[in-house]
């Protein structure tokens, strides 16, 4: 059995909240949008409709009703779906749904957007109808444009609590919804901010050794298989001060023994670029800045790491031949070869040790990394694509361990993770992929 959701309250008003109460307001449902004021409610509505390329029509922005929270619980116990996405404090997190668990009505669903704080310690001490009602439903930013969503249950979620939100968020929301673990940065972010952050410590070594930051840009975006923003554009479109945050946040959550520990702390460039405020596109400028001088012409600069000066910016060359592909690149004696088989190595092989720990399986990780940050391959598909016998024989020559879904895969005799429209599991055995 499912629950209808027709009526949607979200809680917390800002860039998230106001993107999550937008795509409900679009897709038809009735929305309550709750903030500490109800005054900065109304503001965000306002913002759904404004600007360039406003998210909502007029007559869609009349589904979404502003309010405060505080006087508001009753009305919003009364919604189907209660979404939080308040401040990432867990402290504050509980209050609320302390203060709002009396005024639910029986039957509704609670779910927080919370991306580092772990569902169980949200829920520990909470009512058992609380703890069968609660999920966490992971968007990403900017919500109306990525497809992304990352479903986290408890270890007492009802199984018709998941169904009715996969009902809602991949039907009526059109969302690709992934099936997380409730472990650190669920499937998504734990991939992909390992990758940045082994990004960084690779991709100062690599320059001191005198590749650039463009062509070290230019080498992890098209011939892998990512966005153009490679790793550096990457960076400065989230800022550096929240790639800190994160490796903070990980530090106190990882397991032991966790392969990301050893990139948590920023190289001595990072850190004197953040000690002076040089965060990325917000502060006008982290590793590129944008110039204009008096009569309007623009030009770009590139910060130098080794030598913390700025330069202008030079277009990389294009990529010969043996650089242009994933299968070539990865094992090219070159410079630039040797600099993206660290980085693509360290997080293929990373993703690969953590089924079944942060997903059931491999299909949920390839899709949170294509609709999460855009990979045109996931790690599995990109694994299967430069060879994987050619994969692990390179680790094997360089002493490193075999992760867990590799060795499942060579001892099961097999050679690829996909065959047929069949994925592999993790028992070895092939099983029909599911629908996205």
């Amino acid at each position: 059995m499912t629950r209808q959701i027709s009526t949607v309250a979200v809680i917390g008003s800002g860039t998230m909240g106001a993107g999550i109460a937008g795509v409900c307001a679009a897709a038809g449902s009735k929305v309550l949008l709750a903030d500490v004021e109800q005054a900065t409610a109304e503001k965000a509505i306002e913002r759904l409709t404004g600007g360039k390329r406003p998210v909502l029509t007029a007559g869609q922005a009349e589904l979404i009703s502003a309010c405060d929270v505080d006087g508001s619980l009753e009305a919003i116990g009364q919604c189907d779906w209660v979404c939080e996405v308040i401040i990432e404090d867990l402290a504050a997190k509980q209050q609320l749904f302390t203060k709002l668990e009396p005024h639910r009505k029986d039957g509704s669903i609670v779910t927080s957007n919370t991306s580092g704080i772990p569902l169980r310690d949200i829920y520990a001490g909470m009512p058992a109808r609380f703890k069968q009602d609660v999920a966490v439903t992971h968007f990403f930013n900017p919500v109306h444009i990525m497809r992304l969503l990352e479903l986290v249950p408890g270890e007492e979620t009802k199984q018709e609590v998941i169904d009715s939100l996969v009902s809602y968020l991949g039907g009526t929301l059109n969302k690709g919804v992934v099936y997380a673990k409730d472990t650190v940065n669920f499937i998504g972010n734990r991939i992909g901010c390992y990758w940045m952050l082994c990004g960084l410590s690779e991709g100062i070594k690599a320059q001191e050794k005198g590749l650039s930051l463009e062509t070290i840009d230019a080498l992890m975006s098209k011939p892998v298989g990512l966005p153009p923003t490679g790793l550096y554009g990457l960076v400065d479109l989230i800022g550096l001060d929240i790639m800190q945050h994160v490796a903070r946040n990980l530090r106190e959550n990882l397991p032991a023994g966790d392969d990301c520990l050893r990139y948590l702390d920023m190289p001595e460039a990072e850190q004197a670029m953040l000690a002076s405020g040089q965060l990325g596109r917000k502060t006008g400028g982290g590793y590129y800045k944008m110039n204009k001088d008096a009569d309007g012409n623009k030009s770009m600069e590139v910060f130098n790491l080794p030598t913390q000066t700025w330069r202008p910016m030079v277009a990389a060359d294009e990529l010969d031949e043996q650089h242009a592909t994933a299968d070539k690149l990865l094992f090219a004696d070159t410079a630039e070869g040797q600099f993206a088989w660290h980085i693509m190595s360290n997080a293929l092989a990373y993703a690969a040790d953590l089924v079944p720990e942060i997903a059931d399986d491999i299909v949920n990780v390839d899709r949170a990394m294509r609709w999460g940050f855009n990979w045109q391959k996931g790690p599995f598909e990109i694994l299967d694509a430069v060879g994987t016998e050619r994969f692990v024989e390179k680790l094997k020559s360089e002493g490193r361990k075999i992760p867990k879904m590799l060795e499942t895969l060579h001892n099961a005799g097999h050679s690829h993770f996909y065959q047929n429209d069949q994925y592999l599991t993790t028992d070895g055995n092939y099983a029909a992929i599911p629908a996205e």
